[in-house]
């Protein structure tokens, strides 16, 4: 087949139209078009009021090989590439031990997906419960503040991103079509085929739940094993010597893991496929002497406003085409002056239609997160607006000192909503008036258990706050009414990213303990789901590979 690139048509284009793009772009007639299928869609709003789609195509003719004799590099047509995944190992028969994953996120499904698909039958340890109890607890906990710190937005079958736009874009280059399997398998367990070609896909947690569930069924019928409720309390390590030409040398080598109930698991090959959030796990890390230094991260608040605001200043007269959606932003600002001089401020985790939601995993602290379902069909429009922060500048006291302000940060955001669940917030007018608010205006926080009005100025570092003041009115300078006075900031975001990187070698095991595989947002290498369950596929092949170099010696 041919792939035909960067064919453009207006937004309200038939599909008589976009075939007749086809057959002009190719120079053939009707007949010699025998099928075409789209494999990327995406629009070009920069004119909002002529928005255009733009296509990425897969053609199939029988004049394939005479166009591509006749065609220019530069033409937009070249063949088809295969994008099948191809497993890399398949499992021996005499396999004497069977690897581990810690975590059920997106990074450890996909990890324990791909070692049960290639025959390794992994045993999936998983802190948290299944997602549909989970879900109950999450819920229950933003209706009625039970709150359950092994059952919640964090800890849980699917992971932190379950309970969040469920987006599944990426920045990652898809060379090795790990992204595509990623797809693929979403699909084959019941997501919407349009995430194959859409160029912004997004799955919303409703439908994400019962994804989860299938996947999880398929790694059982494949001979793998799940354990929910089964928290790592010990990664157990064991030095060896190892001999060479007149030295010995030291190795640390994984021996299995031990549960919180005492039970002890045997394997030489470990994934740690841990959230960002599982802090008691990189405290015992960093005990055992596994390798961990701190990584930079981001803190600021949700902002909310209107969705209808946003999709106007975005899509003009096309606000509201079915296609096109709750529209999104993506802001970015450097700070020039006071304090916050230096700092970046940037739109992270842009949820149109969303809530804002409690996504604490420790008790008597408050974060926020965002969370869409798949409609996108929300009043509001909610984004966190964070600062980049680093460890050389802002948290220099070791490897978990980034942890630690979090904590700090969580627990003060806790103190200034009462101490009761709810999240501290104020109005946009009165944040960059620098005055408390009293009352709600425009726009309904939609943060469940609930929003406490005050100043958010006490929430943050001093830095923080200027920057986030000098960038929301600069936001305001690309979308017309982001620093309207009404729309409310929720404290705190805090959990941007993992304030740790647990460093691994070129075989994706850990610099200082072998067998040990850090993978995912946890370790430092992933943001977001799709980049996660990409990285979950990467360290399964690197597993599958040695075990079968294992099993042949």
């Amino acid at each position: 087949m041919l792939r035909l690139n960067q064919i453009k048509l207006p937004l309200n284009h038939t599909e008589e139209d976009l075939r007749a793009a086809i057959l002009q772009k190719l120079k053939i007639s009707a007949s010699e078009l025998s099928s075409y299928s789209i494999f990327k869609r995406s629009y070009d709003a920069r004119k909002r009021d002529a928005i255009s789609l733009v296509y990425a195509l897969d053609v199939e003719t029988p004049r394939q090989k005479q166009i591509l004799s006749h065609s220019k590099k530069n033409a937009g047509i070249v063949p088809t590439p295969n994008t099948a995944y191809r497993y890399v190992a398949q499992a021996p028969p005499d396999l004497e031990t069977r690897p581990i994953v810690i975590g059920a996120g997106p990074c450890g499904m996909y990890a324990g997906l791909l070692l049960a698909q290639m025959g390794f039958r992994p045993i999936v340890l998983e802190r948290g419960k299944a997602v549909h109890e989970r879900s109950q607890d999450t819920f229950g906990f933003w209706s009625k503040r039970k709150f359950n710190p092994e059952s919640n937005a964090q800890f849980g079958e699917g992971g932190a991103g379950t309970f969040s736009d469920g987006k599944l874009y990426s920045r990652i280059k898809d060379n090795d079509h790990h992204g595509r399997k990623v797809l693929t398998e979403l699909v084959e367990h019941g997501a919407v085929p349009e995430i194959l070609y859409i160029s912004k896909p997004h799955i919303g947690t409703y439908r994400l739940v019962k994804i989860v569930e299938n996947i999880r069924h398929k790694i059982i019928a494949l001979g793998g094993e799940i354990r929910f409720q089964s928290r790592v309390e010990t990664i157990e390590i064991e030095t060896v010597g190892i001999k060479t030409v007149g030295t010995e040398q030291q190795r640390r080598q994984v021996k299995g893991v031990r549960l919180d109930t005492g039970e002890f698991i045997a394997s030489n090959h470990v994934v740690l496929a841990v959230g960002h959030s599982a802090r008691d796990t990189f405290e015992m890390l960093h005990k055992q002497g596994v390798y961990l230094e701190p990584k930079p991260f981001s803190v600021g608040f949700r902002i909310e406003h209107p969705q209808p605001l946003i999709d106007q200043c975005r899509y003009g007269e096309n606000a509201g085409h079915p296609i096109l959606g709750a529209a999104d932003y993506k802001l970015v600002h450097h700070a020039q002056q006071g304090l916050g001089k230096g700092r970046t401020v940037y739109s992270f985790c842009m949820c149109p239609g969303g809530q804002v939601v409690a996504a604490t995993s420790e008790p008597g602290r408050v974060v926020t997160n965002g969370m869409s379902q798949y409609e996108r069909s929300g009043k509001n429009a909610n984004s966190g607006i964070v600062v980049g922060i680093t460890p050389e500048e802002d948290y220099p006291d070791g490897p978990l000192a980034g942890m630690a302000l979090q904590r700090k940060l969580e627990q003060r955001a806790f103190e200034l909503g009462g101490g009761t669940y709810e999240a501290p917030g104020q109005l946009v007018g009165d944040f960059l008036a620098g005055r408390p608010s009293k009352a709600l205006g425009q726009v309904q926080p939609s943060y469940r258990p609930g929003v406490h009005l005050g100043d958010l100025s006490e929430s943050l570092p001093g830095y923080a706050i200027a920057a986030i003041r000098e960038a929301i009115p600069a936001f305001d300078q690309t979308i017309p009414g982001f620093a309207m006075p009404d729309a409310v900031l929720t404290g705190v975001e805090t959990r941007t990213s993992s304030p740790v990187r647990i460093k691994r070698n070129d075989s994706y095991q850990s610099l200082n303990t072998q067998g040990l595989y850090p993978a995912g947002e946890g370790a430092g290498y992933a943001g977001g789901i799709l980049s996660a369950a990409v990285d979950g596929i990467k360290v399964a092949e690197a597993v599958a590979l040695s075990l079968s170099k294992v099993s042949s010696l």
